[in-house]
């Protein structure tokens, strides 16, 4: 696709992106089978395809609208179009750098931008965690409709406290350790018994995947920045790598390099941070497993996140970890459609949201699993406020599993 940049964004290091990404496409129209929103919608501005169009029209210095703004709000970034598409276009970081020409072009009201930087600040920040206490601490009382959509908390239990010699850094993260604690505390405990202790980087927070998904990327680099800071010093100690239990965080992380290449800085350093950088999955995968009569014939349907099969490129590889537990692995429908939760989309899509959420569950659920396995908090939380079956991380499941080996 041939295109001739406006003079606002020649010659800089998003427009040489942009062009080259661009330059792939063919037009071909394969990403519309797989995009979840153009299946819901059936707008052709609400597929990959017809949003290239509009981030090219805007790349040439033509007029850009609030039409075109909420074509691209409507995106997930799931990135399924990634993967379906023969020409390797970077859908995903051409939309990035549409989004932040569109902020400009088409400011958002005061209001909007506010209620924007708001929501970033509140769930990465401590609020988040109190007010989750407090509506915790009054769930029992609550309709049971409003009662769903605050997560059940399930204990941490307890963490290896032995430092093993092979030491691996894991990203606490930001919401997950109010929503769900057990998650790295399983597997932390998984990995110990493996010979692999994890530690964790004082410093360190949140990857930046929210506000880059906001198109706050100033505030995305500057998390980066500072994870990149905390977790150096243990790696040139020793440690092997950084483990993500989160795989939004993990597809975020994997792409520091991409996206601080022009810091001179810090642009070695984040290529090095992503090429260290494995989800927990690529790690147990390659490690022996052993059919348990605890995870013998328990049947779980898997939800692959998008962040993790067309961010990472990471498909089937949960469903063999837990088959060689004995677990049995059911049939699902369209695993590669989103299930809504997206980061915030969810909160600022929240109508779409909910219907790709009950297709993810009718396919989820209609092979009769007694669990849900999902590899991302937000996934995890999204589908629990409306499934009927119980939503785990997997990591949860095979450290039960373990566990109860252990007690035999």
């Amino acid at each position: 696709m041939q295109t001739k940049l406006a003079a606002f964004i020649s010659g800089t290091p998003a427009g040489r992106e942009a062009q080259e990404i661009l330059g792939r496409c063919v037009h071909c129209g394969f990403c519309t089978a797989t995009c979840p929103t153009y299946q819901l919608l059936g707008n052709e501005l609400d597929g990959p395809r017809g949003r290239i169009y509009l981030i090219k029209s805007m790349l040439e210095g033509k007029a850009c609208s609030k039409s075109t703004l909420l074509h691209l709000d409507r995106c997930l970034t799931c990135r399924s179009c990634e993967t379906t598409c023969p020409s390797g276009v970077q859908y995903g970081r051409l939309l990035e750098i549409g989004r932040q020409v569109a902020e400009k072009a088409v400011p958002r009201s005061i209001g909007r931008r506010l209620s924007r930087r708001l929501l970033v600040w509140f769930l990465t920040g401590r609020l988040f965690s109190v007010l989750l206490g407090l509506g915790r601490s009054v769930r029992r009382l609550l309709p049971e409709r409003a009662a769903r959509y605050i997560p059940v908390r399930y204990a941490a239990g307890v963490r290896p406290t032995t430092r093993r010699s092979k030491q691996m850094i894991v990203l606490e993260g930001c919401v997950q350790p109010s929503l769900s604690p057990n998650i790295n505390a399983a597997a932390a405990r998984v990995l110990d018994r493996l010979g692999i202790s994890l530690i964790t980087a004082s410093g360190a927070g949140c990857c930046g995947a929210l506000a880059l998904h906001l198109s706050f990327e100033d505030s995305a680099r500057q998390a980066m920045r500072r994870n990149i800071d905390a977790w150096w010093p243990l790696l040139e100690s020793g440690a092997e790598g950084i483990v993500m239990t989160a795989s939004g965080c993990g597809g975020t992380v994997k792409e520091d390099g991409q996206l601080l290449a022009d810091d001179p800085q810090y642009a070695e350093k984040a290529r090095r941070i992503s090429s260290l950088t494995w989800d927990l999955s690529e790690i147990l995968v390659r490690e022996p497993m052993t059919v348990s009569p605890a995870g013998r014939g328990v049947r779980v349907a898997v939800q692959t996140p998008c962040t993790l099969q067309h961010g990472q490129g990471i498909s089937g590889s949960i469903e063999e970890i837990l088959s060689r537990l004995g677990f049995q692995p059911v049939t699902v429908e369209n695993p590669h459609l989103c299930c809504g939760s997206a980061g915030s989309y969810a909160i600022l899509q929240s109508s779409i949201a909910k219907r790709l959420r009950q297709e993810k569950l009718d396919a989820l659920q209609a092979g009769g699993p007694e669990v849900i396995a999902t590899a991302n908090i937000g996934c995890l939380a999204h589908l629990a406020a409306q499934s009927t079956v119980p939503v785990r991380h997997w990591i949860e499941l095979v450290d039960s599993v373990m566990q109860l080996n252990d007690s035999n």
